[in-house]
């Protein structure tokens, strides 16, 4: 099977790229395909830091809502494959760099907000349309990007930010020209990969350690209110008008 993503390694720098045309949203099985990718390059002694980044028009624009829409009962191994891959960044014993442009969506910010070191293009917008499209989730890890409040407002209006908004924030290491968000991210990657392993992998562990929560239990818990809210008649209808491309129209109660 093939994967819509691919990975290279070279000078101790695993790159990974995701592509997915048109806007790399990733099946249920891609999302446990990429855990698993994560994981594998982890592992490889070759291997000292990790770059991930998208192919195309954007970054990641999360998880494939038609594929929802046609098979709601995917939910719970859509969710199973998003945790596997946001906990296969975050856990991951190398660090991870994600460079990313374009739009960062749902799983986009599930994998920018898991990093270690975020890069952005000058044309990056992150954004959590889930209010809009029936669910819920990402907040734990945008958090890790942002202030609670703009997360909120991001969360509640389902708008965006752009990459100037965003450094302003604290949640990027670096703006750069869309141009060079590839050899910024890999001369970042260069540099990490001349440090003694031992030591970064002891320096990740211990920081994940002392960070306020933990970030695997915090996504677990929203992913319940997930499976929740796909139970209601507005998620279905949420689901329905993004795929037929046209206003949804919800009770005045919720469903």
């Amino acid at each position: 099977m093939q994967h819509p993503f691919h990975s290279t390694i070279g000078d101790g720098i695993a790159e990974l790229v995701i592509d997915r045309a048109p806007v790399n949203a990733l099946d249920c099985a891609s999302w446990h395909a990429l855990a698993d990718e994560l994981d594998a390059l982890g592992r490889n002694d070759a291997v000292r830091v990790i770059v991930v980044r998208g192919a195309g028009r954007g970054f990641c624009a999360g998880v494939d809502i038609k594929e929802l829409a046609a098979h709601p009962g995917r939910i719970v191994d859509v969710n199973a494959g998003n945790y596997a891959a946001f906990r296969a960044v975050h856990r991951n014993p190398k660090p991870v760099i994600v460079a990313v442009h374009g739009f960062v969506l749902g799983g986009g910010i599930g994998l920018s907000g898991a990093a270690d070191i975020v890069i952005a293009s000058e044309c990056a917008r992150f954004g959590v349309p889930e209010i809009d499209r029936g669910a819920m989730g990402g907040g734990a890890h945008l958090q890790r990007l942002f202030p609670v409040q703009k997360v909120r407002w991001m969360y509640f209006t389902g708008q965006m930010i752009d990459a100037a908004e965003a450094y302003r924030l604290g949640g990027i290491e670096r703006v750069v020209p869309l141009a060079q968000l590839r050899d910024a991210a890999m001369r970042m990657a260069a540099v990490i990969a001349t440090k003694s392993p031992t030591m970064v992998r002891l320096a990740k562990e211990a920081l994940n350690g002392v960070e306020d929560g933990n970030l695997e239990d915090k996504y677990r818990w929203e992913q319940g209110f997930t499976l929740q809210a796909y139970l209601s008649a507005d998620s279905g209808e949420a689901r329905d008008a993004f795929v037929d491309k046209r206003a949804a129209s919800f009770g005045a109660h919720g469903g």
